[in-house]
């Protein structure tokens, strides 16, 4: 988790303590879950791209993709295969809802542990597949375990991390995320090359290693210091496991700040339905709409549809394999890029420059598939590869603004007593999306062709508007004292301090 960029005191709202080994291992076993995401988003698309893989379970696809009368842009569209695609984020909404319960009750560490154990059940029967039905239980198996461990793994990484470097850490999810698909990539242009064409059996099966890693991991993991008074009221065992983490004995005024978080979180019985209240709106609109617009950036069509866009544009099986791997690498660095300025340019300065930057990929993407890409014939190869550079360029912005972005800002603006119910409304609204958009990708791809990309950089510039204007900056401050933010932003602030003033008049009745 690029520890060189944490140095020094871990402070931050008057905190002690420095980002110490443990504290780094810790979050480097949970963050290790990002990869079972990550590898199920780079693995679809690449087994759906193998002919092997399509003779046996799609050979109605397969038998599109040899017609040269049937367009470019609609050989891949198939509804069996959307819904094999996406059926994983409609099982992960519903199971993400169960989660945050868990996750409040029996703690984060309980989450990811059912996660990983339903994680492994699912790759078995992809490994094993010989029908359809199998794939299918493999995909809502992989669901809900990711439901589970998406929901848990961004509060265990800050609420574990000192506030100074929150960012960094906890933009380590999105790192291994990146790192999943970037090894589902390799994985499966090693195994299209197996003659014999069983090698998606391998792709599917592998998905087994990253999550025995995380439920093995999780076992040994300590719970965090907010669950731990949460649950038990237990400050002493608190106190021992933040000097541990912080690295110094002066614990005591963050300790006390989540004494105070957990005496309010007791208070409310209901999470789900307390944050619809108005004095939790600015937490509610920035959990809906960061994960919403999230996925209209295109990304996940990037992700799991990208060996088969390769393919679309005239790159032959292996070399579209190839060229998601060099996708992927570009991602990976910047998410390492990411993670060093988080917390030294702030969560909006990268939100800002991500978005003009995708903006202007998705429109140089969509310009050069509307001059030299047409429904027939073959693209020059000099095209696809400028595509690809395109697109490398897009996905770097992506994964140093709202990859990461999406998961950490959410979970550090929302008070302890609504954050898991916070968080589960970010990743079902992600799941939701993924599956609204793998749904119809390849059916709108086929209708409106390069207009696609058109329509995403104009829901990314609407994106860029947001931030600008109703995202307040996060950085260093501790989650415990994040209300401070609504009080000095120039919407917000109307909306906390009416909520506030009714407050403190209710609180004076009884004395009058």
């Amino acid at each position: 988790m690029a520890i060189g960029a944490f140095v020094e005191s871990g402070g931050g709202g008057g905190y002690g303590g420095r980002v110490t080994a443990y504290v780094v291992l810790t979050c480097v076993v949970a963050g290790s879950g990002g990869i079972l995401f990550g590898y199920d988003l780079g693995i679809s698309g690449g087994v759906t791209s193998m002919d092997s893989f399509l003779k046996r379970f799609f050979p109605d696809v397969y038998q599109k993709k040899q017609d040269t009368g049937v367009s470019h842009y609609c050989a891949f569209d198939s509804e069996l295969l959307t819904v094999f695609t996406s059926s994983l984020y409609i099982a992960g909404l519903v199971a993400t809802l169960f989660a945050s319960s868990v996750t409040r009750r029996y703690g984060r560490r309980t989450s990811m542990l059912i996660g990983g154990t339903v994680f492994i059940a699912g790759s078995v029967f992809g490994g094993a597949a010989v029908n359809v039905f199998m794939l299918l239980m493999n995909r809502i198996l992989l669901g809900i375990g990711l439901g589970f461990t998406n929901q848990s793994i961004p509060l265990y990484l800050s609420e574990m991390a000192p506030p100074r470097y929150r960012g960094a850490i906890n933009n380590g999810f999105e790192l291994c995320i990146s790192l999943g698909i970037l090894f589902a990539n390799v994985l499966n242009y090693c195994v299209v090359k197996i003659t014999a064409g069983w090698g998606w059996r391998i792709s599917l099966s592998m998905a087994a290693v990253p999550a025995a890693f995380l439920t093995i991991g999780a076992v040994f993991l300590p719970e965090t210091p907010s669950f731990i008074i949460e649950r038990d009221g237990d400050t002493d065992k608190a106190r021992i496991l933040l000097q541990r983490l912080r690295g110094t004995t002066s614990v005591q005024k963050e300790l006390d700040d989540l004494v105070a978080a957990s005496n309010l979180s007791r208070t409310v019985q209901y999470p789900f339905r307390n944050i619809f209240k108005r004095k939790y709106r600015p937490q509610l609109v920035i959990a809906l709409l960061v994960p919403f617009f999230n996925q209209l950036t295109g990304i996940n069509v990037m992700n799991f549809y990208a060996p088969v866009m390769f393919r679309t544009i005239g790159l032959k099986e292996s070399a579209s394999l190839l060229s998601s791997v060099v996708n992927r690498l570009c991602a990976t660095f910047a998410n390492i890029v990411a993670m060093i300025v988080v917390d030294r340019f702030g969560r909006r300065k990268l939100f800002l420059v991500g978005g003009v930057q995708m903006i202007l990929s998705q429109l140089a993407v969509g310009a050069i598939l509307a001059a030299e890409f047409k429904d027939y014939g073959s693209m020059d190869r000099e095209y696809a590869y400028l595509v690809l550079i395109t697109m490398c360029v897009f996905v770097a912005g992506f994964a140093w603004s709202w990859g990461p972005l999406t998961f950490l800002v959410p979970t550090e603006i929302c008070p302890l007593e609504i954050r898991s119910a916070g968080q589960s409304i970010v990743v079902a609204v992600v799941f939701l999306m993924t599956f609204v958009i793998g749904q119809t990708f390849l059916a709108v791809l086929c209708r409106i062709k390069s207009g696609t990309f058109f329509f995403f950089a104009g829901w990314i510039c609407l994106m860029t508007v947001f931030v600008y204007f109703f995202l307040p900056e996060t950085k260093k401050l501790p989650m415990e004292q994040m209300e401070q933010v609504w009080r000095k932003h120039w919407f917000w602030k109307k909306i906390v301090g009416e909520e506030e003033e009714k407050q403190a008049e209710k609180t004076a009745l009884p004395s009058m």
